[in-house]
């Protein structure tokens, strides 16, 4: 059993990281400004490359960089590129408070590609809640009442790729060297981004690098924090602790940004956190879910760094 003060210091860690991630999100989107998203992808993972460096040659098991599933592996970097891409590019370009309502979907996306991919038997009341988060996804949308940009259609593409990603994970990453999980999202990362750079780079400044650089470093730390979070307490009291993003998403919207979201937004984020809440609850208890691909989805979305919380985690459970 989980000490209570255990849980509580776990619970304030995740706050802590989602706030990071949130910070990180504020970069991106202030970069994403001046700079193409396929730029600042490129940096940002080019910077998080020394970081990740230290991680992949600790790695003591043996075995070769040739993965059991190399097309699951494909797949699941291409997923991640796409995940990546398409969040940074959301961030620049739709309010802040908007994007997360899309991210904060990926575990009723999650929910659905377990069925096809993991064979995980989805009932009634999961369903139910699924579709009521998709419900909550149009009432955020609005269809007919806004235009549908190429901003939402990357903030859906977002989640769509981040949770195919966490469920191939799901499904291979048992029977795959952790370093090959990490090892080559990353560098589809930087190859398909540096095939555009040329077309797309504009000169950065020191200033901006400095900002770059300290984007990756507030992933890793971010990274990190929830690593010790879950080490610290139930998955199901870490999970949801996501959410505090959108209060942030508001502060700073506010603040920087000048961005006041319509009632809508709110409204349908809370109908997306209430589904995604209740099938965190639904997967903590026994003989639901047989995979808990959910509970067991510990990386936020929207970010390119391929090292995840999970693979970070059992990394210090064998270390202990």
């Amino acid at each position: 059993m989980t000490r209570p003060n255990t849980t509580t210091s776990g619970a304030l860690m995740a706050l802590l990281a989602f706030a990071l991630f949130a910070v990180h999100d504020v970069i991106v989107k202030h970069l994403g400004a001046t700079y193409s998203t396929f730029q600042i992808v490129f940096f940002t993972a080019l910077l998080s490359f020394p970081a990740l460096t230290i991680v992949l040659i600790s790695d003591e098991k043996p075995g070769t960089l040739r993965p059991r599933h190399p097309w699951w592996i494909a797949l699941r970097s291409l997923a991640g590129a796409v995940s990546g891409l398409c969040a940074f590019y959301a961030f620049a370009t739709l309010p802040l408070s908007e994007v997360y309502a899309y991210i904060f979907a990926a575990p009723l996306l999650i929910t659905v590609l377990a069925i096809p991919v993991l064979g995980e038997t989805v009932r009634l009341r999961r369903g139910l809640a699924v579709m009521v988060g998709l419900v909550g996804v149009i009432i955020v949308l609005q269809p007919g009442a806004t235009a549908l940009s190429p901003g939402h259609i990357a903030a859906l593409t977002a989640a769509v790729a981040s949770a195919l990603a966490s469920v191939i994970v799901r499904k291979v990453g048992a029977e795959e060297r952790k370093v090959l999980m990490i090892l080559y999202p990353m560098l589809t990362n930087l190859a398909v981004t540096a095939v555009v750079l040329p077309f797309v780079y504009i000169p950065v400044p020191l200033t901006h690098l400095a900002l770059l650089a300290a984007d990756s470093l507030l992933v890793l730390v971010a990274m990190w924090l929830l690593v010790m979070a879950y080490s610290r307490t139930a998955a199901a009291v870490v999970a949801p602790m996501q959410y505090s993003q959108i209060i942030w998403a508001t502060i700073f919207g506010i603040l920087l940004f000048a961005e006041y979201p319509e009632w809508h937004i709110y409204l349908g984020t809370g109908v997306i956190m209430a589904s995604g809440l209740y099938i965190l609850w639904r997967e903590s208890t026994e003989s639901v879910s047989e995979n808990t691909p959910v509970l067991r989805n510990r990386t936020r979305p929207g970010h390119v760094v391929s090292l995840r919380v999970s693979q970070l985690l059992k990394r210090k459970r064998d270390k202990c």
